[in-house]
């Protein structure tokens, strides 16, 4: 019995380092990409390099658009630092001046889309908007579906 575990989890963490591997040689797919706004590390924001590489994926921006998402996504960054570093903010008042820099930022984000890719976008904020609803309950998405 040892021993099956020993290679279920030696399999786990080969699956675990080659899959990302795997992934960046096929070019990405949806389904292996995280949803528009998941946390990276734990902490609640996604570099804004790597965000603007996955919208680009996901909405097919233009290089245009690459350039003005990236700046839109480096200032609301630098926001959002200043104001964690803002200890005379209370906890309340930093998360929704926090929610204030994420709706304006994703504001200006869907201004400069063509409404086909509005409609991806939204549909991105929907999905994004039903994860954070389900993790606040503390339960996966779908968990409802599965009973």
């Amino acid at each position: 019995m040892r021993k099956h575990w020993l290679l279920a989890l030696v399999l786990a963490a080969l699956v675990y380092a080659v899959a990302p591997a795997i992934a960046q040689d096929n070019g990405g797919n949806e389904q292996q990409t995280p949803p528009a706004g998941a946390r990276e590390h734990g902490r609640g924001h996604m570099d804004p390099a790597r965000r603007t590489e996955m919208l680009t994926r996901h909405l097919n921006l233009n290089q245009d658009q690459q350039t003005k998402v990236l700046d839109i996504l480096k200032s609301a960054q630098s926001q959002a630092e200043s104001l964690r570093s803002d200890s005379s903010v209370t906890p309340q008042d930093r998360r929704s001046k926090m929610m204030d820099i994420h709706k304006t930022s994703d504001e200006q984000i869907r201004e400069l889309l063509n409404p086909d890719q509005q409609k991806k976008w939204d549909a991105m904020q929907a999905r994004r908007q039903q994860w954070m609803e389900h993790r606040g309950q503390g339960q996966p998405p779908d968990s409802s579906e599965q009973h």
